[in-house]
């Protein structure tokens, strides 16, 4: 029972924060519960065989969402049902070894996406068809994975990570999985020095500015115990929606009201359904008593990529830098 409710709180934030209502992947569960993490700390190692500091040494042995999988031979064909993947992949330096990507990996531009490939519906024989020798996936699709092991193709399952450690992580692991190790390294040391610096250069506050998420326009949102509540407070931002949600009963992911956010008052307010529900400054303005709300009067309410802010991988910093530079542009006088 507890799987089957945290599989539908993941699910409702991964349909309204992708681009449209079908624009996710399945996951098993993104409300990981975590403390802080230091922007700068050095990603956990990867469990690999033989030593993954060799270039390409394969047969390698890789940490994946359900345990370790061997992959024999340097992946050639690679099909990525996950759109988070799809940009690791390419973020490391596979992009030439990639066959196909879901229907919902739309960056970068150059992925093969297949608009017959779903992630939602997998359909196991035409995939199995493409004759890959890898497939990521960012959940557990029973089946699926069943119907891959069966016909000999490895399965690397990524979750949403707790933290941004965790993306890293999964960067390294992708690395292996694909004989990228340098690029993959190259990719972690590049996301620690712009995050760093981005955090270096955050205004700083006696009172640390509050924000709410907004995930879609039924005012489902994150905590701090969620992979983007860590984004946020690796800034320094203190969130709204974790009273909410004190007994972890949502999964981090409670749905709050109106009432609930016009007492709250936060200083900012992130917009992740820009596509999904085309939410704007000026809709949210003209909510009943939203007009009220310091954030809509001072101009602090920041329009998000759905895309940028739902998936984990290189581009977290680019949503981190969106969030940092309306920090800087603002004034927020709370003591």
């Amino acid at each position: 029972m507890k799987r089957t409710f945290t599989s539908a709180i993941a699910l409702i934030f991964l349909l309204v924060a992708c681009g449209t209502a079908n624009d996710s992947t399945p996951v098993t569960s993104t409300a990981e519960t975590t403390s802080t993490t230091p922007a700068a700390e050095e990603p956990t190692t990867t469990t690999t065989t033989p030593d993954s500091s060799q270039e390409g040494g394969f047969p390698v042995t890789v940490m994946s969402g359900l345990g370790e999988i061997t992959i024999e031979e340097k992946p050639s064909a690679i099909v990525s049902l996950s759109p988070a993947s799809t940009e690791i992949l390419f973020g490391v330096g596979a992009g030439d070894q990639v066959l196909a990507v879901d229907s919902l990996s739309n960056f970068p531009e150059s992925a093969p996406l297949d608009p017959d490939l779903s992630a939602w519906t997998p359909n196991v024989e035409a995939i199995i068809g493409m004759n890959p020798d890898l497939v990521l996936i960012s959940g557990v699709v029973d089946d699926l994975i069943a119907g891959l092991d069966a016909a000999g193709i490895p399965v690397l399952v990524h979750s949403a990570p707790a933290d941004i450690n965790g993306v890293y992580e999964q960067i390294e692991q992708v690395g292996v999985a694909t004989g990228n190790v340098g690029g993959a390294a190259a990719l972690v040391a590049q996301m620690q020095a712009d995050i760093a610096d981005i955090v270096a250069g955050v205004p700083q506050y006696e009172v640390p500015p509050t924000y709410y998420h907004e995930l879609d326009n039924t005012l489902y949102s994150v905590t701090s115990h969620t992979f983007m509540g860590q984004i946020y407070a690796l800034l320094g931002l203190e969130n709204v929606a974790d009273p909410a949600d004190l007994d972890g009963s949502a999964y981090g992911y409670p749905q709050l009201s109106a009432e609930y956010l016009v007492d709250a008052d936060p200083d900012f307010i992130f917009l992740a359904d820009t596509i999904c529900c085309a939410a704007t400054a000026e809709s949210l303005a003209e909510r009943p008593g939203w007009e009220t709300l310091s954030a809509v009067q001072d101009g602090r309410v920041v329009e998000l990529s759905d895309d940028v802010a739902s998936r984990w991988g290189p581009r977290v910093v680019e949503l981190l830098r969106a969030v940092a530079d309306a920090m800087s542009a603002a004034e927020v006088t709370n003591g």
